[in-house]
């Protein structure tokens, strides 16, 4: 129990008016937490209260009453007697009359009406007695806004839960709540003040009942919010917009059909208006209305309402887009213009409740008919004029909707006008454009509504859009094919090809087993398709189009696998696409051939397994047919075959959940392949065909599970130990250079792969032999071969500590491993041989970080060295290893020239580069697609770490020739540094920007880095938080910025330059004015730059700047 003293603390600090609204809101939850965890019974709150509820002081009792209301709104779950609810009610439906305490006296009432039975909740005498207090006592609409909701709220929750109990209240109900919601204004009681007329439309206002004489004046109340005009004021978050206004509105006016008499016409009329959103809004309430008010009641306005559609469809229609690459499958595709949109869902909602009449008049409709009349004369799509062409696309989504509405409307379509239009596309005649794509509207408007609604594909046998769709199947597939050769024979016209591609793409949708086109048909379309895509590969619109339409197709029929149509698709399509890769007779290019075949390809997983047993056999020939007959035809067919496999069809396979086992047995073949070949990729030294089966290994090594993994790790490693000359038992005697044991291309090949599998495996993954594979890797990367250098990265970032608690599949730790790599001893052989010691006391004998810094006196063998440094660096790194420090020191000592230390400026270079191999996000390896280790913020950490040994070299380091390559170091650290870690510290770190920017100009190497830089420094200067570092740097800033205002290397070093400048003239006047001459006379140059691109910059700038 809690102690008197201390809840009289509490109290008094709540109703005292000079504590602070913190104090107060402390002191509540103190008292509601006493009571909620029955430290504190209700009664001996109420006592404690007692002085302070019947006080004569105002502010007392209302701060008094409002503690009780607050308690109570905090225990709305917490069980209370009967007895004690009803005294509550009557304590705080009489405290309504008391005007100065009617806040907490809402609140209680409110707390109270909203509890739940299960807790004990208000009785519905007492429930209508508040009613009838509130109705009494309250004059809303005299109350402040924040009253007003709790007395809407108040009212909303009485006639949601005790609607039985206080309809008895009749006439006094009604004038009541139109007084409480009558000129309300602000939105938040306004979305209460709907729900209240809402729920007394659905509860009170029935056709039979006795309260029909309130309609009028309820209706009123909302008339004059219609249409929902609201603005909240700029840079407020307002909690309610006006589409939830408007939406609630909508509900409020169609809750009742006894409102049909005043709403439809009132809604007929601001359909006419010229404001925007009344005429949206009148069509989604006409809507909303009709559904909710009956066919019955709808029937005597259609023919109102069908003209004002059919204008407004005509009014805002946009031209049809006759783009495959853009329109989606059905149709044209919807409109993008709201009104448009809500005009054709209106015309289909009442299609459904008034089939017969408003079919009739469409059917009958003067302007339908003369469309389709006036359509025949017209030849192609461009001799058809802009008005004609808008009527035609008018009466085209009209008999879209009609036909997809309902089974009688489809049928009325079919018989009136389906039939008129295919009597005027006479055969020994050219087609007319117009007809063909009303057909297509009509089609599509059909195939949506048994595709939509299965049941009705049973009902169809007899139906007249099945029979009449069936006497012209064949009449159908002529015109749509004629209308394709009619438009090649003169030039290639969007329009024609698309209305002849999607007509037959169309016919052959219709769904499968109840399909009322003959098989026949559907197998003609697939010929024809086929032939544009085997014969037509020069008129690249038709052939896309075909082969879009054959996509749209294949994904369509695929979802029934055993039926003849999806058959008849596997050996017309998909058997034949694959056939053409073995063809080289044909016209058809190799890269039609495989984009013909990715899209094909998925269009179902059983037709991917098709497309893939093809892809594999004509890999593997044709990489046979390379190493036979050195064919660059062969070459190109299997590097561009493995690209198409590890970017579009191995991504697809894996989004659609197909099993991994292709993927695996591809991989194995692979390896199978390599080991049998003798000359495995060795006639290209360029490495395409290396590069690409590279590629494929490690994107299916990634998708695979750790099982799968361990299945193609076990073969690639068979095959590098027994099919190779490496010996793996005897790597240590293999030496570094290849002057007495050259390796050859072919065991280079295989070693390379080896390695980007290793690159790919997930953590768990188990690589046989790791400790010999890490020497090999040494070995191997230090005679330039970079994958063995990604591999080592890999490894080491994967491998699990001795302190780390995660299990690992190796038999290696990560510190085993770094003490492999970094103890390792190289000797290096007065005749420039080097091979792998165990650590003898030969003068020559070296580990790797010797190597980087010049111990071999070996150029290409201290570049080698760095390379895999900065990869194994990079692993570390990215799972947050310390060791990474002690490799930044050396690749920071392979920058710094001295006369102890005299360093090759070519390595100076890849060591100060080394740092963007740390800093960027790799695509080759180590990241998350190839299941590296990163621990967050990784890049945070190092950046903050780094930049302090930065600057203290900096300011060292006196030969111009150090800075140089320390610069272009710091510059690849803080371009690949994330921007908040750069703003958080953006004064100090400014000027360094800006060394970086002046020093890297000269050399045109550098303009990627120079590019990063600006981009950095963009980001900077948008960015609020880096405000304060511009104004205090402006000068030095702009004095940079228009030094490089005419780089010549690179165009986006100019354009950014220039935007940043841009950016620059938000400064305050003060501060840039100064400068603006100087900007201006730098622009001004940039005026007549060679690109257009820097020229608009120039333009925007020139105008920002002189405004000062």
């Amino acid at each position: 129990m809690a102690e008197p003293s201390e809840l009289s603390r509490y109290i008094e600090s709540y109703v005292d008016s000079s504590s602070t609204p913190s104090q107060q809101a402390a002191s509540l939850d103190a008292v509601g937490g006493l009571v909620k965890t029955d430290s504190l019974t209700l009664e001996a709150l109420v006592r404690e209260l007692q002085m302070y509820l019947t006080t004569t002081d105002n502010v007392i009792r209302a701060r008094g009453i409002l503690l009780l209301g607050e308690v109570l709104k905090r225990i709305e779950s917490k069980p209370l007697g009967s007895a004690n609810i009803h005294t509550l009610v009557v304590f705080f439906k009489d405290r309504l009359a008391d005007w100065r305490a009617l806040r907490g006296a809402l609140i209680g009432c409110l707390a109270l009406v909203r509890r739940k039975s299960v807790v004990g909740m208000v009785a519905g005498t007492d429930a209508k007695a508040i009613v009838q207090s509130f109705l009494e006592y309250i004059q809303v609409q005299s109350l402040g806004q924040y009253d007003r909701k709790l007395s809407l709220e108040l009212l909303d929750c009485l006639l949601e839960r005790y609607s039985d109990v206080i309809a008895s209240m009749g006439e006094e109900l009604f004038y009541g709540i139109c007084e409480a919601v009558d000129t309300e204004k602000d939105p938040e009681c306004l979305m209460l003040t709907f729900h209240i007329i809402e729920s007394v439309g659905k509860l009170y206002l029935h056709p039979s009942g006795s309260n029909t004489n309130f309609v009028g004046d309820i209706f009123d109340i909302l008339e004059a919010y219609f249409p929902i005009h609201f603005t909240h004021p700029v840079g407020v978050d307002a909690h309610v917009q006006r589409d939830d206004l408007s939406r609630a509105l909508m509900a409020a006016i169609s809750s009742t059909p006894l409102f049909e008499p005043y709403a439809i016409p009132l809604l007929l009329d601001k359909l006419s208006s010229s404001l925007h959103s009344a005429k949206i809004d009148s069509l989604k309430y006409l809507r909303a209305c009709s559904s909710k008010y009956g066919a019955e009641r709808i029937t005597k306005y259609v023919r109102s309402i069908w003209p004002l559609i059919k204008d407004t469809i005509s009014a805002y229609l946009e031209d049809p887009d006759f783009s495959f690459t853009l329109a989606p499958l059905d149709g044209f595709g919807p409109s993008k213009n709201e009104l448009v949109i809500e005009a054709l869902s209106l015309l289909q909602q009442l299609i459904l409740q008034n089939s017969s009449l408003l079919v009739s008049l469409i059917i009958d409709d003067e302007d339908v008919n003369i469309c389709i009349k006036t359509t025949a004369s017209y030849e192609t799509y461009n001799d058809i004029p802009v008005q004609e062409k808008k009527k035609l696309h008018c009466v085209g989504c009209i008999l879209h909707v009609m036909a997809k509405t309902s089974l009688s409307s489809c049928n009325e379509v079919f018989q009136n006008l389906f039939s008129q239009i295919m009597d005027s596309v006479v055969p020994s005649q050219r087609v007319k454009f117009g007809l063909l794509y009303l057909c297509i509207e009509v089609l599509e408007g059909c195939r949506k509504l048994f595709f939509e609604h299965p049941a009705l594909q049973y009902a169809l046998e007899h139906q007249t859009c099945c029979t009449e769709l069936n006497r012209f199947s064949t009449q159908l597939f002529n015109a749509f094919c004629s209308v394709l050769a009619v438009s090649n024979e003169i030039c290639p016209l969007d329009p024609e090809i698309y209305v002849g591609v999607k007509g037959l793409q169309i016919l052959a949708m219709f769904c499968s087993d109840v399909f009322p086109v003959p098989m026949l048909i559907f197998e003609e379309i697939l010929k024809k398709l086929m032939s544009i895509i085997i014969e037509d590969s020069n008129k690249m619109m038709l052939w896309e189009a075909a082969l879009k339409a054959l996509f749209h197709i294949g994904t369509f029929v695929h979802k029934f696998d055993e039926s003849e149509k999806a058959m008849n698709y596997k050996s017309l399509v998909v058997e034949i696409t694959t056939e053409l890769l073995s063809i080289n007779d044909i016209a058809l290019p190799l890269s039609f051939k495989v984009k013909a075949l990715s899209e094909i390809g998925t269009t179902g997983k059983k037709n991917m397994l098709t497309i893939l047993q093809g892809l594999t056999g004509v890999v593997f020939a044709s990489v046979s047919d390379v190493h036979a007959c050195k064919s660059s035809r062969s070459f190109e067919t299997a590097v561009q075959l493995l690209e198409c496999y590890s970017c579009k069809l191995l991504p697809w396979i894996r989004e659609n959940g197909c099993s991994e086992e292709f993927i695996v047995q591809f991989a194995v073949d692979i390896w199978t392949h390599a080991g049998n070949s003798m000359d495995f990729c060795a006639p290209f030294e360029e490495k395409g065909l290396l590069d690409a089966f590279m590629k494929v290994m490690k994107v299916s090594v990634a998708s695979c599970s750790v099982d799968s993994q361990n299945t193609i790790i076990l073969n690639a490693y068979t095959v590098l130990s027994s099919r190779t000359n490496f010996q793996l038992n005897k790597v240590e005697r293999i030496p570094l250079t290849p002057g007495q044991y050259d390796i050859s291309h072919r065991d280079e090949s295989i070693l390379s792969l080896f390695a980007s599998a290793v690159i790919a495996v997930c953590p768990k993954t188990h690589i046989p032999n790791i400790r010999v594979l890490l020497d090999l890797f040494i070995i191997m990367h230090l005679r330039g071969i970079v994958p063995a250098a990604q591999a080592l990265g890999s490894i080491i970032n994967k491998l699990a500590s001795k302190s780390s608690s995660a299990e690992s599949s190796n038999d290696l730790t990560l510190e085993e491993a770094l003490d492999v790599i970094f103890s390792t001893k190289l000797c290096i052989s007065t005749s420039d041989m080097s091979q792998r010691t165990n650590g003898t006391n030969n003068e020559s004998a070296m580990v790797i970080t010797d190597l980087c810094l010049g111990g071999a006196n070996d150029r290409l063998l201290q570049i080698n060295a760095i390379c895999g440094l900065s990869w194994i660096g990079k692993g570390l790194l990215m799972c947050g290893q310390e060791k990474i420090k002690d490799i930044a020191m050396i690749l920071i000592g392979c920058c710094l020239k001295t006369e102890e230390q005299p360093l090759d400026p070519l390595v100076m270079k890849y060591a100060a580069d080394a740092f963007h191999v740390l800093m960027s996000d790799s695509d080759v390896c180590l990241n998350k697609k190839y299941h590296a280790i990163i621990r967050p913020l990784y890049k945070q950490r190092f950046f903050s770490s780094m930049m302090p040994v930065f600057k203290q070299l900096i300011t060292k380091s006196h030969p111009s020739f150090s800075r140089y390559f320390l610069y272009r170091a710091i510059a690849h650290t803080i371009s690949d540094t994330p921007l908040i870690v750069i703003l958080n510290d953006a004064k100090k770190l400014i000027p360094l920007l800006l060394d970086c920017l002046s020093i890297l100009t000269e050399d045109i190497q550098d303009k990627d880095i120079l590019y990063g830089l600006l981009l950095l420094l963009s980001g900077i200067l948008t960015n609020k938080n880096g405000k304060e570092a511009v104004n205090e740097n402006a000068h030095i800033i702009i004095n940079c910025l228009t030094r490089l205002v005419d780089y010549p290397h690179k165009t986006l070093v100019r354009e950014t330059a220039i935007q940043c400048l841009l950016a620059m003239s938000e400064l305050p006047h003060v501060r840039i004015y100064p400068m603006r001459t100087q900007v201006l006379l730098s622009i001004s140059k940039a005026l007549d730059d060679k690109k257009r691109s820097v020229r608009r910059e120039a333009i925007r700038c020139r105008h920002a700047w002189s405004r000062h």
